[in-house]
């Protein structure tokens, strides 16, 4: 899930239809992928993979496809600077996808999905309050309430005692947020586009990460079924480290920013749903309520179109 510029003078659904649903079938695509990564990273811990493998099989496919991209733009160290540059491969790199990983051994990943990128906007307006010098205004102010709440509740709901093993994925979710929050905020502030940011930390893990792994888990990924080790490298590596930032490119492109963005209120539902059929696991009635207050305070924070009010009273 990577955040892309893009003009908000995009097509609107009376203005071209076609266009827009094309907008729209790219979003939800893009969400799907999203949650996927989730769902997916989820079932290869829990049938012999660990985080760590995930992250190599994530970074070996996406680093190499996109290696070529970043030869041929450059590091962008002028407009990144060393502080900007850590900041985008912790965020978009292998420390954040650990994190995430590492996470999904303990909770759930409904509650993933509420707490990672469904909390990431909130930390990310924050930043962007202290560090951009962006306005903090109502739409957010309420947006943010509502996921604060929301993620209250998912704690609340799984047991909410400091200590318990959910309680530490929770944790872990919310570290790989802010992790990503700060790539986010350092992409914006250097005016850098999405896939060239993801493109250095998918690249830099290639370089850093996978000499370390290979030096400290060997070949242990080899006695993994080659089937998970081929589910993780197609969801991980291309769809999510490649597929979805074109899509969302696209998204934004046709839709404008504002309701490109608008999409990220889908993912925290989406990987819930995702989870029923191949993880079997349920949400409880707290958690589906949990994961509507969030996918709407996302939605608010994102700047949502509201497109059934008049334009003056948006």
């Amino acid at each position: 899930m990577h955040q892309v510029g893009g003009n908000d003078g995009a097509a609107t659904p009376d203005m071209a239809e076609p266009q827009y649903l094309r907008g729209v079938a790219f979003g939800l695509a893009a969400v799907v992928i999203w949650a996927s990564f989730i769902v997916v990273a989820r079932h290869g811990v829990r049938h012999g993979l660990s985080p760590w493998d995930i992250a190599a099989i994530r970074f070996a496919v996406s680093g190499s496809i996109l290696l070529p991209y970043v030869i041929r733009k450059g590091l962008a160290l002028d407009r990144l600077g060393v502080i900007g540059l850590g900041s985008i491969v912790l965020g978009c790199g292998a420390p954040m996808v650990l994190l995430a990983n590492a996470g999904l051994l303990f909770a759930p990943a409904a509650h993933a999905g509420a707490l990672f990128p469904g909390v990431t906007p909130l930390m990310v307006a924050l930043l962007a309050v202290v560090i951009l010098k962006e306005a903090f205004t109502w739409p957010k102010r309420i947006g943010c309430g509502l996921i604060v709440a929301g993620a209250l509740a998912i704690v609340w709901g799984s047991g909410g005692t400091i200590g318990t093993a959910q309680s530490i994925g929770h944790a872990l979710f919310l570290a790989a947020g802010l992790a990503w929050a700060l790539y986010t905020v350092a992409m914006r502030r250097a005016g850098l586009d999405g896939l060239h940011a993801a493109s250095l930390g998918a690249v830099f893990s290639l370089v850093l990460y996978l000499p370390i792994y290979v030096w400290l888990a060997g070949s242990s990924i080899l006695r993994a079924p080659w089937q998970d080790v081929v589910l993780q490298a197609l969801v991980q590596g291309l769809l999510t480290g490649v597929v979805a930032l074109v899509l969302y490119g696209r998204v934004v492109r046709i839709l404008g920013a504002t309701g490109g963005a608008a999409f990220l209120a889908l993912t925290p539902a989406m990987t819930a749903l995702l989870g029923i059929p191949i993880l079997a696991e349920w949400p409880s009635l707290i958690d589906w309520v949990a994961i509507a207050v969030v996918s709407g305070g996302v939605y608010v924070v994102s700047g949502g179109p509201l497109a059934a009010l008049p334009g003056k009273a948006r």
